[in-house]
């Protein structure tokens, strides 16, 4: 939209928004009558958003005397804000000061070099985001942290008040269709209040722009309702995980699917063989970018459907990659084994470079596993996966090509603020828990 169209719509207000490093979103707020030198110059930010914790914990920058980037609005991703019409979101491209070249910490600007990248092969990357989550709810007490909302026991795929009592879940349905995030499907999940809702495929950046501010807008309406709403792994005890499943397929210039090959005896493309061998081989490094957390690793140890090798199958839920028997247009890989908690410019980022890679070198995938493979031979599984954050930001840093193609400035910052957290958790570990109260104090 432009800011005359925006004006005629009733905006009084330009957000202009972009996402750090975990995939948060931060921006600033800027009049619409006053936002001229912004669109043209962009708005200055402290480098240090990038380079702290969720908690706000700064973890480097100091020795650089925390320089400034720009965020410069891109307003072909302008939409009115189905929360207050006042407003309208953009999203911004991160630029280095001085000179505006890209900057290196910008997590929407590796995927759109990945996408260049394929691009200048005649590759066109689609991709759709499918995200899980749960509505949580404070305990009565104040201090007995979060549980999933109160519903009746129904079993996944539940509809209708059995599934969303409060309605809170459907209101968030249709305020992502108000919002432009092409929302194609809601359900419930195998977890009590947890729901998925799906987004429709697109360009890789943006339908990515999508799914960023779909989690936001998630996030915002929760709280608006007094209560949370979380993407992360394992929120709860005894309960399902939730994960984060990317599609994504290759297109020619003419549109056509490149996946796709009636003739081939698996109907796929040696481009789709390639690919698939990237996505294999980069197995344990993606998990460091996919599976950001502490937490994340919960759900690859506990989950029922969370991979748990490096490998592919075809239509096959227990592999890391999927390969659904869809084939022509709908010829597609899905990636299985990310986390909720990720940052969606960085799945789809990381997912295309490992692919990228793979048709780079012309690599040839390990022939895909079949069934339930975790009863036969275990050397038949694949590499396995990190099933610790520790171990899966040393494989990521092990992984330089991939480092390479995500960007090693991005990486790099990623990695120092990760291995802050990871010592944060290190260091919680040796404090007295509620369990080992419960399990000693009286009894001995």
């Amino acid at each position: 939209m432009t800011v005359k169209q925006l004006q005629a719509k009733g905006v009084r207000i330009l957000r202009i928004v972009y996402a750090d490093l975990y995939g948060v979103q931060r921006g600033k707020d800027i009049l619409l009558s006053r936002a001229a030198h912004a669109l043209e110059h962009g708005k200055p930010f402290v480098e240090a958003v990038m380079t702290i914790d969720h908690h706000h914990n700064i973890v480097s920058g100091e020795e650089a005397g925390f320089k400034d980037f720009l965020a410069v609005p891109d307003l072909k991703t302008a939409r009115i804000n189905p929360l207050d019409p006042e407003v309208a979101v953009v999203i911004c491209d991160l630029k280095a000061v001085p000179g505006h070249g890209p900057s290196g910490l910008d997590s929407r600007g590796s995927l759109k070099n990945v996408a260049a990248r394929l691009e200048k092969r005649g590759l066109r990357p689609i991709v759709a985001h499918e995200l899980e989550f749960y509505l949580m709810e404070r305990h009565p007490d104040g201090v007995g942290g979060l549980r999933p909302m109160p519903m009746r026991n129904s079993s996944v795929y539940t509809v209708g008040p059995l599934a969303d009592p409060t309605g809170l879940a459907r209101a968030m349905f249709e305020a992502c269709e108000a919002f432009g995030l092409e929302p194609i499907a809601m359900a419930q999940e195998y977890g009590h209040s947890q729901h998925e809702i799906n987004l429709t495929h697109g360009p890789a950046i943006e339908a990515t722009d999508r799914a960023f501010l779909f989690k936001s807008l998630i996030k915002q309406m929760a709280d608006m309702d007094g209560v949370v709403a979380t993407f992360m792994g394992m929120p709860a005890d005894d309960d399902e995980a939730s994960g984060y499943h990317l599609h994504a397929s290759l297109v020619g210039k003419t549109g056509k699917n490149l996946f796709d090959a009636p003739r081939a005896k698996d109907g796929l493309s040696e481009t789709a063989h390639q690919f698939i061998a990237g996505v294999v081989e980069h197995g344990p490094a993606l998990c460091g970018l996919l599976n950001p957390t502490v937490n994340a690793y919960k759900r690859i140890i506990n989950g029922g459907l969370s991979p748990k090798f490096a490998n592919w199958g075809h239509d096959n839920r227990f592999a890391m990659l999927r390969i659904g028997e869809e084939r022509g247009p709908a010829a597609r890989a899905e990636i299985r084994s990310g986390d909720g908690s990720a940052n969606p410019y960085l799945v789809a980022s990381a997912l295309l470079a490992a692919g990228l890679d793979g048709i780079e070198r012309k690599l040839k995938p390990p022939a895909p596993v079949v069934g339930n493979f975790y009863e036969g031979p275990e050397e038949a599984f694949g590499a396995p996966l990190p099933t610790t954050l520790g171990e899966a930001l040393d494989a990521l840093e092990a992984d330089a090509r991939l480092v390479d193609l995500v960007g090693p400035e991005l990486v790099e910052t990623f990695l120092r603020n990760k291995r802050y957290e990871l010592g944060r958790w290190e260091a919680h570990q040796n404090r007295l828990t509620a369990w080992e109260i419960e399990e000693y104090a009286e009894a001995l």
